[in-house]
């Protein structure tokens, strides 16, 4: 029986199972992923990223305790508030954050390094559900519209200075929540067709695609002749589209760094990259995800795995050490416990009866999906690798610690969806 109100009672037991089998099927290859067999190490090593990460995972219960005790109110009450430290934090890791692989946006103190990025995507979707979910706001409203954008905007617009364009692409990916609750599916379209752009962009050579533009523009005048007021949005979109081409090609050769660059190319130009140095990370990922074949190496039997060949492994390409040493039947699990951890979010946000509590279930389960699909993609050559890490599995404290937060306040808040969801 469910007892509603009591600490346990009422949680839904399934999501607090997939979250733990992913906690620690997480540390088990985070292991694999720098076990050492000459060394004989152990999986409690401390010196090890396996026994980092079990201190992690022994902190993260407390937040989870934590949470559970607290008002399930406080979470929309104080949305505001957390939003408002995040934004602090991001603009104070500029001045005071330690650089690492090209990017200014961790704090160092000690030996403890802490990303404030992660935990912002948390506030902005607490943020974004309780302006959705004020009285009178109207996402067909284009001021509606502009002050969703500006919540979004800000935190994007500080994590591109660091620069960080895998968070970038999180947090755009909470735009997609607000389609649930009535935004214009224009700007799904725009994005879309940017998307696609960009892609024919690093592609197509730049002067086959202003032909096509061309082309294309001459086509639709010819059949806009009769209607000449039609002429000018044609003329115009030539035009965007142009300056759109034209920028895309500006920021990739003048703007971002160099390793960046190598690494959009890797995926859409190969032939333009050293597989021996830039190509190294996702070629080597490559290999040691294919040698898996079907049932896998077996556990700390990985060659790629544990001769380092893959960098980062522990972290980014986590999904590269469970593929190799247990083949396509243990990807097959991850990828089941993903989309059914995914499925139940989306479930358990259509279950409530709070706006707030539903557009904060979305997001959350926007941001899961957008992580997951992007980090397991990025390591067998189908996105640019972009530093997102794999939701409760790659190695890492902010990582970790964020995501547990983020599920276990929506689980709070669907423990109480039978009451009223009133701020304080």
């Amino acid at each position: 029986m469910r007892k509603e109100g009591s600490l346990f009672g009422s949680i839904d037991w399934l999501i607090v199972i997939i979250y733990f089998t992913l906690v620690v099927l997480g540390w088990f290859n985070i292991f694999a992923s720098v076990y050492d067999p000459v060394a004989n190490q152990s999986i409690l090593d401390m010196n090890l990223n396996s026994g980092r990460q079990l201190v992690f995972i022994g902190v993260a219960l407390v937040p989870i305790l934590v949470i559970l005790l607290l008002d399930f109110r406080i979470y929309e009450s104080f949305a505001p508030l957390f939003y408002g430290i995040m934004i602090l934090l991001l603009a104070g890791v500029l001045v005071f954050g330690r650089e690492v692989n090209g990017a200014k946006a961790w704090f160092e103190i000690g030996a403890f390094r802490f990303q404030p990025a992660e935990f912002t995507k948390m506030a902005t979707a607490m943020l974004l559900a309780r302006y959705v979910s004020s009285t009178g706001v109207k996402l067909t409203d284009f001021s509606s519209q502009l002050k969703v954008f500006l919540i979004l905007g800000l935190p994007i617009g500080l994590i591109m200075l660091q620069p960080d364009f895998g968070s970038v692409i999180i947090f755009a990916s909470l735009i997609i929540p607000m389609y649930r609750e009535g935004f214009p599916s224009i700007y799904l379209i725009l994005g879309l067709t940017i998307g696609v752009l960009f892609v024919l962009t690093l592609l197509v050579p730049q002067n086959y695609l202003f032909i096509g533009i061309g082309a294309v523009t001459l086509i639709a005048a010819i059949m806009q002749w009769k209607k000449p007021k039609r002429l000018i949005p044609v003329a115009l979109i030539a035009i965007g589209i142009t300056c759109f081409v034209l920028a895309t090609d500006f920021i990739l050769n003048e703007v971002i760094y160099e390793y960046q660059k190598k690494r959009v190319e890797a995926i859409f130009r190969p032939e333009l990259v050293d597989p021996q140095a830039e190509g190294w990370n996702l070629e080597q990922s490559k290999i040691a995800i294919g040698s898996g074949g079907f049932a896998g190496k077996g556990f700390l039997e990985g060659t790629q795995t544990k001769f380092g060949y893959v960098p980062e492994q522990s972290t980014d390409f986590i999904f590269s050490t469970l593929a190799e040493e247990h083949g396509w039947i243990g990807s097959l699990v991850l990828v089941t416990l993903f989309i059914a951890l995914i499925l139940r979010v989306i479930f358990i946000a259509e279950r409530q009866k709070s706006k707030f509590a539903r557009v904060y279930g979305y997001s959350v389960a926007s941001i899961l999906f957008f992580h997951f699909s992007i980090n397991i993609a990025m390591t067998i050559g189908l996105f640019p690798v972009v530093g997102i890490p794999l939701p409760f599995f790659s190695y890492g404290g902010s990582s970790l610690w964020s995501f547990t937060i983020m599920l276990f306040i929506l689980l709070k808040i669907d423990m109480h969806r039978s009451q009223v969801l009133m701020r304080f």
